[in-house]
């Protein structure tokens, strides 16, 4: 039998078990630190958002034979020196250059010096202008989305489950992971885009599913407690959390393989940036989503149902069986 097989079956039978529950306060006060340096990440970085969200011109110059991306900076800087830019290469053959808004005769002069230090005709050039207003809708409806995501995963939960309190907590591990991955989203410097926001609602969903399957175990451990349980409502929670442990971790490495290596050799290495927003909200998201559900969701739950009158009844049963047989309590 491997270590990691003798590892599981430990961690199931409980001869190995980590406080997920026993140590809450500590995990808590983690939480509550790294939300709220998310939350003041603006204020070192400012959160950028990408010219979908604010608005700008865009050009697109195709038919390269070395889309280098350096000539399309010092092209747009040579007509607007303080215009904000950033290129992307296009497949093997065309760059993508963003900047702010610029005026009509900007634009045919950055038209122009692009098809000059690129060496081709000015037809191979093309330029856009995406207003502000459509940004602002793609806001709107990416916040309606999300609130209505969230409404609907609380009640669908509720009725699985058959309590309210599941549904809390499981909101509030999605609302930390969604809070803390934007964070150190933002912190990388990375602007908001489109693809970006795809990314965090992806996020929300793997979360999600990998709460549900943590929660599903609490629900069946603690609904054969029973009178004659010799676990507290805690214990039999954190035993829950510490039985799913090696199939959190398994699902965690297998899902952040492949986006790993878009992040790291697709994007960072190989220059495919327009896959880096999207796999950067996603690789982070996982880690954080793993995080939250074990140190966050899953502690929150039992930290609701202790204060129930059945519950705090039965674990002070248990509590004072053990002392009477002398374990310790």
């Amino acid at each position: 039998m491997g270590a990691m097989s003798r590892f599981g079956n430990d961690l199931y039978s409980g001869k190995i078990s980590f406080p997920f529950v026993g140590r809450r306060r500590l995990w808590f006060i983690i939480a509550a630190v790294l939300v709220i340096g998310s939350v003041l990440v603006p204020l070192v970085r400012p959160i950028q958002f990408s010219i979908e969200f604010t608005g700008g011109s865009q050009f697109t110059v195709t038919g390269l034979s070395s889309p280098d991306q350096s000539l399309a900076t010092s092209a747009v800087q040579s007509v607007v020196p303080d215009a904000t830019t950033k290129v992307t290469t296009v497949g093997d053959s065309a760059v993508r250059v963003q900047t702010d808004q610029m005026t009509d005769a900007d634009t045919r002069a950055v038209s122009a010096a692009l098809a000059d230090v690129y060496g081709v005709p000015s037809s191979e050039v093309t330029s856009s202008f995406i207003g502000p207003s459509w940004g602002a809708d793609v806001t709107r409806q990416s916040l309606w989305g999300l609130a209505i995501f969230l409404a609907l995963t609380f009640i669908i939960l509720a009725l699985y489950f058959r309590t309210w309190k599941m549904s809390a907590a499981a909101i509030l591990g999605l609302v930390d992971v969604l809070i803390i991955t934007v964070g150190v989203y933002a912190l990388a410097g990375f602007p908001i885009s489109p693809a970006a926001v795809i990314g965090f609602l992806t996020i929300l969903a793997y979360s999600l599913y990998d709460t549900t399957v943590v929660f599903d175990k609490i629900r069946e451990n603690t609904s054969e407690d029973g009178e004659i349980s010799g676990r507290t409502f805690g214990e039999s929670v954190n035993l829950a959390v510490n039985q799913t442990l090696v199939r959190s971790i398994n699902t965690t490495v297998v899902a952040i393989l492949p986006v790993g290596a878009i992040l790291f050799i697709g994007a960072f290495w190989l220059g495919a940036q327009t896959l880096s927003d999207i796999s950067l909200a996603i690789f982070v998201g996982i880690i954080v989503a793993a995080y939250s559900t074990l140190f966050v969701a899953a502690p929150l739950y039992s930290l609701f149902r202790e204060g129930e009158p059945d519950i705090k009844s039965r674990n002070a049963r248990v509590l004072e069986s053990r002392e009477r047989a002398g374990q310790p309590v």
